[in-house]
């Protein structure tokens, strides 16, 4: 009786019914006819009641749900999720389907109806889309099955409750990974090249000849052999490249429900998967107070792994960066060379004066990318029409602070510092663009 209480419902229908009865009860107190077809018809309605609640329960397992769910979420993507939904009633069964999501969503209404004839499978996708890294609770899947006498309904909770982790971005991986070939990729034939260049890879001593480079002459060999020798190089292809992510407060921003912060973590995830493809060394780190999930750059099969679970595990509280603290472990880690894609934001010129002098030190050793963010709330009101004195003044603020960002570019452009200013949503793919052009003009 329990099980039964727990899990019947009566429909809206049945009090329908039993509100017009109940008009022709007082009708009939005048008419007599009326009271005889009303107790009739009600009769009639308790014993169809007690008929659609008999072959509701008469059928066990009467419906069938199973969630197909992805091994892991990506952040700010489309997830697919699956119901597969199959009725083993022998009539047409009317079903109303609750689906418990992680509260991250805040859906608390997200159902779906529809009509299942006996032993039909139906299939149902629906797509989530998380803004947030961390873990996703699914919880059980309520079914409210109901005959087409749509009287009395069976509540059925099945699924299993899940959890799953939500990483960054690696939907879109595949879109991206295309950029990491290009035409000198491509190879006629089984014969190896070698390409020669001047980095510090030394690959042998050779006698000189006409049209080799007198820089490298080797003096010490040409003192032994009595002849000229010189040093020959190959290209490095293998160079150090780090994404380095401030979480600090000025990441905190959201774009469309998506922090800085997290839009950073996605694209580092991508150019690090172009970055290894390209044959070069990913590496990362993140920094605030102090420096955090430092990943040494390398070129193994286990680097996007190590990578992927570093930026699902970076936690921050917005606090104010440090960047004499990111120089200072810069300076004593990273001693070779390396490319430096620093991932922060600067909304004014003063924000940058007061972090330059550390942004000129890390230039000094190695190439610095700056990466940081157009504001396109503040382009919105600038292409929006002033009616108003307070919208102009609006418009002539929004421009100002406009004219601040591209003033960081030019003060990071003389002082020898790469830069890219990118709108959120656009960043990935223009800072894997940006590291194709250093590449293919061997700055690094």
């Amino acid at each position: 009786m329990k099980k039964l209480y727990d899990t019947l419902f009566l429909n809206n229908r049945l009090f329908y019914i039993l509100g017009g009865i109940a008009l022709l009860f007082v009708v009939g107190f005048f008419a007599p006819l009326f009271f005889f077809i009303s107790k009739v018809l009600l009769f009639v309605l308790m014993l169809l009641v007690l008929v659609d609640i008999l072959i509701l329960y008469n059928t066990k397992n009467g419906v069938e749900v199973q969630r197909l769910l992805p091994e892991k979420l990506s952040n700010g993507d489309d997830n697919k999720i699956t119901l597969n939904i199959k009725s083993n009633y022998f009539f047409l069964c009317h079903l109303s389907i609750i689906e418990e999501l992680p509260f991250q969503f805040q859906k608390r209404d997200f159902f779906f109806d529809l009509t299942l004839k006996t032993n039909v499978d139906k299939v149902i996708h629906y797509n989530l889309k998380p803004t947030e890294r961390g873990i996703y609770s699914f919880g059980n899947i309520n079914v409210y099955a109901s005959s087409p006498l749509q009287l009395a309904t069976k509540k059925y909770i099945l699924g299993n409750e899940k959890q799953l982790k939500c990483y960054p971005s690696f939907l879109k991986l595949r879109d991206f990974n295309f950029k990491a070939f290009t035409d000198d990729t491509i190879s006629y034939g089984t014969k190896k090249t070698r390409r020669i260049g001047h980095s510090l890879e030394f690959e042998q001593i050779k006698e000189y000849v006409s049209g080799d480079d007198i820089r490298t002459l080797n003096w010490k060999a040409s003192a032994k052999r009595n002849q000229l020798m010189i040093n020959q190089y190959v290209e490095e292809k293998s160079q150090p490249v780090y994404s380095i992510i401030d979480k600090g407060r000025a990441m905190q921003m959201h774009f469309n429900n998506i922090s800085l912060l997290d839009y950073a973590i996605n694209a580092t995830l991508a150019i690090s998967s172009v970055i290894l493809r390209k044959q070069d060394k990913a590496g990362m780190l993140s920094f605030s107070k102090q420096l955090e999930d430092i990943i040494v750059a390398e070129q193994r099969n286990s680097q996007m792994n190590l990578i992927s679970e570093a930026l699902y595990n970076i936690k921050t509280d917005f606090s104010e960066s440090d960047f004499s603290s990111l120089y200072a472990v810069v300076k004593r880690k990273i001693t070779n060379r390396s490319l430096l894609i620093l991932y922060t934001n600067f909304e004014t010129m003063d924000g940058l004066n007061r972090q330059l002098s550390y942004l000129r030190a890390l230039a000094k050793n190695h190439l610095l990318l700056v990466v940081f963010f157009k504001n396109t709330e503040l382009t919105s009101v600038i292409n929006s029409k002033s009616e108003t004195i307070e919208a102009v003044y609006d418009t002539i603020i929004a421009e100002k602070f406009m004219h601040e960002k591209k003033s960081i570019v030019k003060a990071l452009k003389k002082y020898g510092i790469q830069s890219v200013l990118t709108e959120p949503q656009n960043l990935t793919g223009d800072t894997i663009n940006k590291y194709l052009e250093l590449k293919s003009r061997g700055l690094f």
